[in-house]
């Protein structure tokens, strides 16, 4: 069997006033095309689908787009819930999607209910879903505190950290005891052993990543480790942006997201990974490079430096205008230092959305033109931001950053 792993969408992410959704359309238009040509089966999407718990009405169709071609295509889709997914939107749509081989799993259940099987690839167009069984997965989404855990008064922060721990790896280790028994079920039935694949959203110990994943476990557990999780055949991870393998391990890895989604992704190389399983486990992980649909480039220098970069990143230029961001040394101190920029650029195919001062100072002029507003940021983002306004040291910083944490992290707990 062949699944395609792939995670962290973001569908309906406003980029510093910019809409994903030109590059979102090209990215399920060349999946669909891959999916095709190289003969997959099933699609797993980790989390993450969508950017924030209300995503725009744009954002709602690319979703169903991708479910309606990927059926029309006799490939079965699993979207598992992220951190940045609502629960009740992923949830309320998912018993008739089910009519469209798309398994949702919005939040974590009972470890019985979480066993899922995924079919080989249907033979033909016409709308059947083949009984075959490809693979047995453990369809783990983002797991919140409260869907495992209970606080207890009187807990030190230690204790709640290694409880948070236990439950989880206990809650990964049940469903999956619950997926041996199917596993023993199917196979004697079909005669051959069917492979069992894990799915997750969550931070792994040596795991690395970027500006644009959001802490989860925030205040709590940053890291779960490897070792912890259950023997799976294949265990495809979301929740990190860059693609990777787990502590060096083939049959656990992160996809990654597919377009970058901060200006540090700019560099890396996206991909999705096409997963070979059988009766004998994992055969093979092949990265299938995905296609850049927006170009996003940081840059750093004075503006004499600034002038001639901008000219080559215009002579790179496609049909889109080249989204920057800008760090500006040396001239930092000028008060108008924006309008200088900005006529660097003038009749090049770029479209500056930020600009840093060397110094840490973060200017708003042009996030603001590009209709930025406070709704936009999170509140660690505007945290970092006030962060970045004041002239401290790095350990006051990341002390204030774990503090800040703890109180936004009790508040979501309480809402919850």
């Amino acid at each position: 069997m062949r699944i395609l792993h792939t995670s962290d969408w973001h569908l309906g992410q406003n980029f510093m006033g910019k809409s994903r959704q030109a590059e979102h359309q090209a990215l399920i238009d060349w999946l669909i095309t891959q999916v095709d040509s190289h003969h997959v089966d099933a699609v797993i999407v980790a989390g993450d689908i969508f950017d924030t718990g209300t995503p725009p009405s744009y954002a709602r169709e690319l979703y169903s787009q991708l479910v309606v071609k990927l059926h029309a295509a006799g490939v079965s889709l699993m979207l598992l819930g992220g951190n940045h997914d609502s629960v009740a939107t992923l949830r309320e749509s998912s018993a008739l999607l089910e009519c469209l081989s798309t398994t949702v799993t919005p939040s974590a259940a009972e470890p019985a209910r979480q066993v899922r099987t995924l079919p080989l690839r249907r033979a033909s167009r016409s709308g059947e879903v083949g009984s075959e069984v490809g693979c047995i997965v453990c369809a783990i989404p983002f797991i919140r505190p409260r869907d495992v855990i209970q606080s207890e008064a009187g807990e030190s922060a230690e204790q709640k950290l290694r409880s948070l721990q236990e439950s989880i790896q206990r809650y990964y280790h049940d469903v999956y005891q619950a997926a041996v028994e199917l596993q023993t079920k199917l196979s004697s039935e079909q005669g051959r052993n069917i492979p069992i694949i894990g799915t997750g959203h969550l931070t792994t110990v040596g795991a690395s990543a970027s500006d644009s994943v959001r802490e989860i476990y925030v205040g709590a557990l940053e890291a779960f480790p490897t070792n912890a999780f259950p023997p799976f055949d294949y265990l495809a991870l979301g929740h990190i942006h860059r693609p990777q393998k787990v502590g060096g391990h083939e049959h656990i890895r992160y996809s990654g997201s597919p377009i970058a989604l901060s200006f540090d992704e700019s560099s890396q190389q996206k991909e999705v990974l096409l997963v070979d399983v059988d009766e004998n486990g994992l055969r093979a992980v092949t990265p299938l490079t995905v296609p850049t649909f927006q170009t996003l480039v940081a840059i750093k220098g004075n503006l004499k430096s600034l002038a001639a970069e901008f000219k080559e990143i215009a002579q790179h230029a496609t049909d889109k205008p080249v989204w920057v961001e800008v760090t500006v040394s040396e001239d930092d101190y000028l008060t108008d230092l924006p309008a200088r920029v900005q006529e660097l650029v003038e009749d090049l195919p770029i479209e500056l959305l930020r600009i840093r001062r060397q110094r840490g100072n973060l200017t708003t002029s042009l996030t603001a033109e590009a209709g930025m507003t406070l709704d936009e940021l999170s509140p660690h983002d505007v945290f970092e931001r006030r962060l970045d306004s004041e002239e401290i040291d790095e350990t006051l910083k990341t002390e204030l950053r774990g503090r800040y944490k703890g109180i936004v992290a009790s508040l979501l707990e309480k809402e919850a």
